[in-house]
């Protein structure tokens, strides 16, 4: 089984532990340094490090990608997450990542927008278009707001247009595109290897 059962011993003492968790166990998909803690404890602990790019992703046909994105933001602690569009979406592939992600609702593009300039925030698109730059060599900033489309349609014309820049994945076998998921991926751990390890384009 995933997880732990309940705690052996004495209980520990701290306000973050959750009295249930400690009694029944743990089998949550959590890692092992938050077996048994109260969920707002997790969610408080990751506020204090997550960093300090988003990830929006526009959702008008209910994307099944989304849940994907909203789980890979987790795993490499975005700020936030944006639904651009339909406010419904599938969560099956967040696998219950949304409960310790903060996700935020856009009803259209400039709404969107209008937020991402309030706060300061370049949005930077990645799609394939004619003006797009490779992902590999742009120098990305610390502080943004990542953009994908959804499955097939892509980017549509208002986020492109809204864009600061709209970034290219490099590929190299007989496809034109790969899997919007995928996609958001690479473009966070590009974000990661640069403002986490330091890793620069030049």
């Amino acid at each position: 089984m995933v997880g732990v059962g309940p705690w052996e011993g004495e209980w520990p003492e701290g306000d973050h532990w959750d009295p249930e968790l400690l009694a029944h166990g743990d089998r949550r998909n959590v890692l092992d340094r938050y077996r048994y803690w109260k969920h707002e404890a997790i969610v408080a602990e990751l506020n204090t490090r997550r960093h300090g790019f988003h990830v929006a992703i526009e959702n008008w046909q209910h994307d099944l990608n989304i849940g994907t994105v909203v789980r890979t933001a987790n795993a490499f602690l975005a700020q936030e997450v944006h639904i651009i569009g339909r406010r419904r979406w599938n969560r099956r592939g967040a696998m219950v990542t949304d409960r310790y992600q903060h996700v935020r609702h856009h009803p259209a593009v400039e709404d969107f927008v209008a937020w991402a300039r309030g706060e300061g925030l370049p949005v930077i698109g990645v799609d394939i278009f004619p003006d797009s730059v490779p992902l590999e060599t742009y120098e990305l900033p610390e502080r943004c707001v990542l953009v994908f489309g959804q499955e097939g349609p892509g980017l549509t014309p208002e986020v492109h247009a809204a864009a600061e820049a709209t970034l290219s994945i490099e590929q190299f076998g007989s496809t034109r595109s790969i899997n919007a998921a995928s996609a958001a991926a690479i473009a966070m751990h590009a974000w990661v290897r640069r403002w986490v390890f330091g890793q620069g384009v030049g």
